[in-house]
């Protein structure tokens, strides 16, 4: 097998010590977050003195230095991307990942050869939205980690792109990127690297005598056993997770993922040269196994979503704390991939002529140089022996070298000086630790001048404001439903309505109705003929046509058929979609219906906006902006969510499947509209909604955001979202905020409810 085709281990690293001992553990590449924008705010992080360091150190040992810019990033943040971003770029920095399609673009523009990896907090479930990505200047994707081996195959295939997966580490519960549960909560946002990690917390049920117990908490991964299948996959890079890990664990799991990929390959290359008969089976040895879960595992382990979608089995229900580390193991680690630097074997050949100037080749690691020295001089006493000479040029201290091997072709009767002869050694070594950095990194980069791109993305920015105000968009007042009790409510209102002779002149009126396709049932290729659909039919005769298919917040392979069902059906006026597989495939089908994105698909600052709008119709506002910064990315294009409960958590696992009843395939329990409450320590219950149909779990705030203070400020496109609500509660919502739309000065039919980010935003 060649060697480019092997798989990448990628090792964390939280700080300089961390990188040391991944690096010296046999680690390919090493990702790392300098003091801004990564997602782990709380790890030491590197400087910028130490992030340049450790891109050549790395490139001396011929590995990659990947850089995480995965966070969401604000309007008055993105000027800031260019000076932090210049010193590691031009020092050969070997990618980035990125959350931010904002910030995708403006690094693309600003360092147009650096290679772009998107990351797993982009959500990535399918081959759509990794085509897309691709097609957009991304060399890499690091998929959902939910997705199955088979899913992951399938994008490798289809897709052709570089594929990045965990293999090792602490997991999620949440659908990395769609976690907002510690930012509503505490105010530190997951999207900023500030996760407060409530998900380790017990929680009850409510109404339940269960005791308190884990359910968010998932095991931690560990696939040392399924690396052939990994491997056959085609997946391009192994991920281990722990960046905020101490170094013996970056170093300790590092080379014993070393050790047996080594081996799988081994013993590939034992089978390709036809020994028989071939027996050897891959196992890893239970002391290995041993070790590992000594190191900093949370109590078992589980290996991921790669062959299940979920279960009870990947829960720690129970107290999830750390198993107790080995002391000695650790000592051990880190006396040997921490404190000590391995050496760079070369090799090297040495003249020494009298009369002529001496020179000193070396080579290796695939590089090469040649050094001239002082002229060498005749012996007047005693001249050097070849003995002699080796001895003093095999003094590498200090140096990563050792020279394994020394040819020395001197005359008889020569003498330099031993000052001379070490100038010699010192200046070969220095060139060829030189010339190896330069082979394993990038060559005179230059990234593209940022006054001349700013000035000309500002210019674009300017002509798109002019468009938007020249377009004659409809605003007011848009609801978003999930039930059929919500769905009679709109439909008897918009009825009522309707049939009033006088109008309601002092209220707002509904613009557009958005219908989950939770609501909606199938039968072969088209939507079944029922009362629900008879009621969106009335709806949207009421509404002009403006009815729009609410698509599930997650959508992989098993799902297309939804999409391709709703492209075929005629009532909606466009799809909201809620993540970049349905967009990538809409735009693919050549959907000419209208495409609003959701507050999923991140919308905080221009950059981004931009995207968007080359993609969709509408966008919706993000929920952690606070008013001032939303103003940032506000347009006519744009939705904002005034009412309803925040999705915090977007979940493959299942609580209730965890709690040992699965619904899925029963259509009783799509009908019942049943919520299970989640309690918290303080008693506060948050509503978890079951989508049995695709299999996924949404848990959502306690109380519903209500910016019924905001809504009367200036005219815009509001959207209410319903959850939980009956039809009275629906009803009465609606007709509340229709009225202060255009009428301040009333009290909502609620008393709880939040203000969510509007006032505070995150930090």
């Amino acid at each position: 097998m060649k060697e480019s085709n092997r798989v990448e281990l990628l090792a964390p690293a939280g700080n300089y010590e961390s990188f040391l001992g991944a690096v010296h553990a046999g680690a390919d590449a090493v990702y790392l977050g300098g003091d801004k924008f990564g997602a782990r705010a709380y790890a030491d992080n590197f400087t910028t003195e130490q992030l340049c360091s450790a891109i050549q150190y790395a490139h001396l040992y011929g590995r990659k230095v990947y850089l995480t810019l995965n966070t969401l990033v604000k309007e008055k943040e993105m000027p800031q991307l260019y000076d932090y971003l210049l010193p590691f770029y031009e020092a050969g920095l070997d990618g980035v990942i990125i959350q931010d399609m904002g910030v995708f673009f403006y690094v693309k523009e600003h360092f147009p050869d650096l290679p772009l990896h998107a990351s797993t907090q982009m959500t990535i479930t399918g081959v759509e939205g990794a085509r897309m990505l691709k097609e957009i200047g991304a060399q890499r994707i690091v998929p959902a980690r939910e997705l199955s081996l088979e899913e992951i195959s399938l994008i490798k295939k289809e897709a052709k792109i570089e594929i990045e997966t965990f293999i090792h580490g602490a997991m999620c519960y949440c659908y990395s990127g769609q976690c907002l549960f510690s930012s509503i909560l505490g105010g530190r946002s997951g999207n900023r690297g500030k996760c407060a990690q409530p998900c380790r917390l017990p929680y009850g049920i409510k109404e339940s005598k269960e005791k308190e117990l884990y359910y968010l908490s998932l095991k931690d991964m560990c696939t040392i056993e399924m690396l052939p299948a990994l491997i056959e996959a085609g997946i391009t890079s192994f991920k281990i997770e722990g960046r905020m890990k101490k170094p013996e664990y970056a170093a300790g799991v590092t080379a014993i993922y070393r050790k047996y990929i080594d081996l799988y390959y081994e013993r590939e290359r034992k089978k390709a040269l036809g020994d028989k008969p071939f027996s050897e089976k891959f196992s890893v040895d239970k002391e290995d196994k041993e070790k590992l879960n000594s190191l900093y595992i949370r109590s078992e382990v589980q290996n991921g979503y790669y062959h299940r979608h979920n279960g009870a089995s990947m829960v720690t229900k129970e107290k999830p704390g750390y198993n107790e580390s080995n002391a000695e193991l650790l000592k051990r680690i880190r006396d040997r991939y921490i404190e000590n630097k391995p050496h760079i074997s070369i090799t090297g050949r040495v003249f020494l002529s009298e009369g002529r100037q001496a020179e000193l080749c070396v080579e290796g690691s695939g590089a090469s140089v040649i050094v001239k020295g002082a002229v060498v001089q005749k012996a007047i006493k005693q001249p050097m022996t070849i003995g002699g000479i080796k001895k003093q040029l095999e003094k590498c201290g200090g140096t990563p070298f050792e020279i394994e091997k020394l040819v020395v072709e001197a005359g008889e009767n020569v003498f330099m000086p031993l000052k001379e002869l070490n100038e010699l050694r010192r200046q070969a070594l220095e060139q060829l630790e030189k010339e190896i950095k330069e082979k394993n990194g990038f060559l005179k980069r230059t990234a593209l001048r940022k006054e001349k791109a700013e000035r000309e993305n500002e210019d674009k920015i300017s002509q798109d404001k002019e468009k938007l105000r020249e377009e004659n968009a409809e605003e007011g007042i848009s609801v978003l439903i999930r039930t059929r009790k919500q769905l009679y409510a709109v439909e008897t209102l918009l009825k009522d309505r309707n049939q009033k002779k006088d109008g309601s002149s002092n209220t707002g009126s509904i613009q557009a109705v958005f219908v989950s396709t939770d609501i909606l049932e199938f039968e072969f290729d088209k939507m079944k003929e029922n009362e629900e659909k008879k009621n969106l039919e009335k709806i949207k005769q009421y509404l002009n046509g403006n009815v729009f298919a609410a698509c599930p917040y997650i959508m992989r392979a098993k799902d297309a058929w939804l999409l391709a069902c709703l492209l075929r059906e005629k009532l909606f006026a466009g799809i909201l979609v809620r993540n970049m597989e349905e967009l990538a495939f809409l735009k693919r089908e050549g959907y000419d219906g209208k495409i609003i994105t959701d507050a999923g698909l991140y919308v905080w600052n221009k950059k981004a906006a931009d995207f968007f709008c080359g993609k969709a119709d509408f966008y919706t506002l993000p929920f952690e902006l606070n008013s001032g910064e939303q103003s940032n990315v506000r347009s006519r294009k744009s939705f904002q969510i005034v009412y309803g409960r925040i999705p915090m958590m977007i979940t493959a696992n299942c609580i209730r499947k965890t709690r040992g009843e699965c619904f899925r395939g029963k259509e009783f329990l799509l009908k019942k509209e049943e919520t299970l409450i989640l309690t918290d320590r303080y008693g506060k219950g948050f509503p978890v909604v079951t989508d049995c149909r695709h299999c996924y779990n949404t848990i959502y705030n306690s109380v519903p955001l209500s910016l019924h203070k905001e809504v009367i400020k200036q005219a815009g496109r509001y959207r209410l979202d319903f959850t939980t609500e009956d039809e009275k509660e629906t009803r009465q919502i609606i007709e509340y905020f229709c009225r202060i739309y255009v009428q301040a000065g009333e009290e909502p039919p609620y008393k709880e409810y939040t203000n969510g980010h509007n006032r505070r935003g995150v930090d």
